[in-house]
């Protein structure tokens, strides 16, 4: 069972608190029993392979889905109260948007639409990228779509901005521009941003807090500085032709071997002392580790704020 919120912390302190969480469709269970806590401010990146329950999770969050259990509450209050509407901004990977529409009409449907309308950053934010104001929006290339879709975002003024693989038609070129442009603007509003993406490199960049998804359930939740150094990547020589006895007090996420060599991602409970190589391994090693072994226990750190049966605290 999740924790109750820590004393002395307001509903402000956490941006999203997710409580057995679930949704169910005709096919099966997209997402089910999913917990966690995400702290106000943090860039957050969305891992898992496709079918995982990221965009049930963003869909959920955006009011776009209602869940089949459990409760979400987006600063404090529940998903589902009308309050929440202004405190929270969307961008999918269609980027949904009137073609028809100029840029200049698309800003200023935000306007009419969003009461608290920062039209001064929606209009840098396009013109900062030589975007026409008169050119429809069906006729601009993906990296200017982008932009105006995130001008939308960002001139709402949310407090938490939920982005479901934006940038996944990106050339690199564009990608690294947006990206740029994402960071800027959150961290010069401090808004709390949820992004799903497959590239590992660019979450690794970008994200100061992982939530990590495999099988509609969290597997891995929390900051990214406590989490990778959690693991370490033992490499040695097997025992035959498995990994040494020694090794069997760890919890072990994922195991390799080659001829007489094994390398292995462990999650140490002590110290690790063994004729073996031990190296800490890369966010990416990390998460790849763990989207291979979903059945490898979940991992929260305590900014997560999770106690359940069978779930390790960083």
């Amino acid at each position: 069972m999740a924790k109750t919120s820590d004393p002395g912390r307001g509903p402000d302190t956490w941006a999203l608190e997710v409580r057995g969480l679930g949704k169910r469709y005709r096919r099966g269970w997209a997402l089910r029993d999913c917990s966690f806590r995400l702290p106000a401010g943090r860039i957050c990146g969305l891992v898992g392979p496709n079918g995982a329950g990221k965009s049930t999770l963003l869909g959920l969050a955006s009011r776009q889905v209602a869940p089949t259990e459990g409760e979400l509450r987006v600063f404090g209050v529940p998903v589902d109260d009308p309050r929440v509407m202004p405190r929270f901004a969307f961008v999918g990977q269609d980027k949904s948007m009137f073609k028809r529409f100029t840029v200049g009409e698309t800003l200023r449907m935000g306007g009419e639409l969003n009461p608290g309308w920062d039209a001064a950053t929606a209009d840098r934010i396009v013109r900062s990228g030589a975007v026409p104001m008169n050119a429809a929006v069906g006729t601009l290339s993906g990296g200017q779509r982008t932009r105006v879709a995130l001008a939308l975002a960002f001139g709402k003024r949310p407090d938490i901005l939920l982005l479901d693989e934006p940038m996944a038609d990106l050339d690199p070129l564009a990608r690294d521009e947006m990206g740029a442009l994402l960071m800027a603007e959150a961290v010069g509003h401090g808004t709390t941003v949820v992004m799903s993406s497959h590239n590992l490199a660019e979450l690794e960049d970008m994200c100061d807090y992982l939530l990590v998804l495999s099988g509609g359930r969290v597997r891995m939740a929390g900051d990214a500085d406590a989490l990778v150094p959690a693991h370490a990547l033992v490499t040695g020589v097997t025992r035959d032709g498995d990994l040494p006895a020694s090794l069997s007090v760890h919890t072990v996420i994922e195991k390799r071997v080659q001829g007489r060599q094994f390398r292995a991602m462990v999650r140490p409970s002590g110290p690790l002392s063994g004729d073996w190589q031990v190296t800490e391994p890369s966010l990416e090693e990390v998460l790849l580790a763990h989207l291979r072994s979903p059945e490898a226990p979940a991992l929260y750190t305590p900014d997560a704020g999770i106690e359940t049966e069978g779930t390790r605290t960083a």
